[in-house]
């Protein structure tokens, strides 16, 4: 029995699963790593405790399964996106990583505006400090360990580019399509560093990883000698991009919704690049053997977070399991909306300045009736999202794929589907973020074919 190595690197930590040749998961293993947030709200991961816990996870999750070492044959990696670092090309990281949700660089953002429309229309995303462009530029700007360092001794990358380049010991310093189109430096049509971008951001190209095919060979590791042998790193994927894939959303049309902390709503567009004019960004799914696959993308902030105020602040519930049936045994004639715009408004909307309401309660409004409408204002948003992705790609919209631990509501995903008039299909698999390297990497391999249903 072959096994398959799944490496899913996010936000609060790393997983390791891996999965035999049936497409089984058989383990599975967590390791968090520290979130370092400083006085001023900047976000911060250390990549060389991430690239440790890369290798604690996987020992813990072979220990678990007794797997033999020597019947693993490749390695898929899925990766939280934008977060970024920087590091030299001897592998010593020279400062932390700048993670996706830090702002830290809004100023380079402010400087760019003139440029503004002239990023979007090459990239696909509009300016914002979320981006690694901002973050890479902010990086060059602050990291005195390297003001006096050549360029081309520099490396600029997302997680995914340093764990390849770690696990490889510095062989391979590469990324795939999907995280490079969300970098706000990939130009969408030729599928290259845009140097001009690169120019006005002030990024040397040569700072930047290869673009590879998402389930090409990455190079080789054998995990600073744990596995006894090497093996390749055959699928890397950013994370929502691997969950769409794992949804099996292969062909032009189809669509996937994670419903986590926040959401992540992807509509494959095939082989055109859509360009949004509702609020959307653009970006690629993936490039498999020399093909690549764009989508669209909207994100929004506040899904499942929603759910976590209830409990947390509110203390309306006790646990998320309790709000089917408190919204089941809610007033249907009450009248109460929830505007969850904690953080602002995120996709289609794009109001930073938009604050959370709750209006039109009666005087019999109480617990049940709020935690209705906090359920409305996830599937709302949504539903928000699906209308852009309408106008901008002209597809009707007939099944919703959908994964997340609310998913288990079955009020709100019945609500998804009446307010959407769409198939809301729960899937049934666990980590697809990690399952969806795993596939990449099986196909990279040849241990499997690529499924087109």
């Amino acid at each position: 029995m072959r096994y398959i190595l799944g490496i899913d690197q996010s936000t609060q930590g790393t997983k390791a699963i891996l999965v035999d040749e049936a497409g089984q998961m058989i383990g599975r293993a967590d390791v968090p790593h520290r979130q370092i947030i400083n006085e001023k709200g900047w976000v911060s991961h250390d990549p060389e405790e991430i690239y440790r816990n890369v290798k604690i996870a996987v020992k813990k999750v072979v220990g678990q399964t007794g797997v033999s070492k020597a019947d693993i044959c490749a390695m898929g990696i899925s990766n939280q996106r934008e977060t970024t670092a920087i590091w030299t090309r001897d592998g010593q990281a020279q400062n932390n990583a700048v993670v996706w949700q830090c702002s830290r660089a809004v100023g380079i953002a402010e400087r760019m505006q003139p440029y503004a429309e002239l990023i979007q229309d090459r990239t696909g995303i509009p300016l914002s400090p979320f981006f690694p462009a901002e973050k890479m530029a902010w990086l060059l700007e602050h990291t005195e360990s390297i003001q006096d360092s050549p360029k081309e001794k520099i490396c600029l990358g997302t997680m995914d580019s340093w764990l390849i380049y770690r696990l490889t010991g510095g062989t391979a310093f590469k990324t795939d399509y999907s995280n490079a189109s969300r970098t706000q430096l990939l130009n969408l049509q030729t599928l290259k560093w845009d140097e001009e971008i690169c120019r006005l951001f002030g990024i040397p190209v040569e700072c930047l990883p290869e673009i590879c095919d998402s389930n090409s060979c990455f190079g080789w590791t054998d995990l600073d000698g744990y596995l006894g042998k090497r093996i390749p790193i055959h699928g890397v994927a950013g994370d929502s991009h691997a969950a769409l894939f794992a949804q099996g959303c292969h062909k032009t049309g189809m669509i996937k919704t994670t419903y986590g902390t926040g959401s992540s709503i992807m509509m494959n567009t095939g082989n055109t690049c859509v360009k949004s004019r509702n609020g959307l960004v653009t970006s690629l799914a993936w490039g498999i053997d020399g093909a690549v696959t764009y989508v669209l993308e909207g994100n929004i902030n506040y899904t499942g977070a929603v759910i976590a105020w209830l409990q947390d602040d509110l203390r309306l519930i006790c646990s998320p399991a309790e709000t089917e049936a408190a919204a089941m045994a809610a007033n249907p004639e009450d009248t109460t909306v929830l505007v969850p715009a904690f953080s602002g408004l995120s996709m289609p909307y794009w109001k930073t300045e938009a604050k959370a309401s709750i209006s039109g309660m009666t005087r019999l409004t109480g617990r049940n009736e709020i935690i209705r409408a906090a359920l409305e204002s996830i599937a709302l948003q949504i539903e928000a999202v699906l209308e852009a992705m309408r106008k901008d790609s002209g597809f009707a919209i007939r099944e919703l794929r959908v994964d997340g631990g609310p998913t288990g509501n079955a009020y709100l995903m019945q609500l998804q589907s009446d307010f959407s008039d769409v198939a809301v299909s729960v899937s049934q698999t666990e980590e697809l973020s990690a399952m969806g390297a795993v596939l990449l990497a099986g196909l990279g391999y040849i241990l499997w074919q690529e499924d087109n249903g």
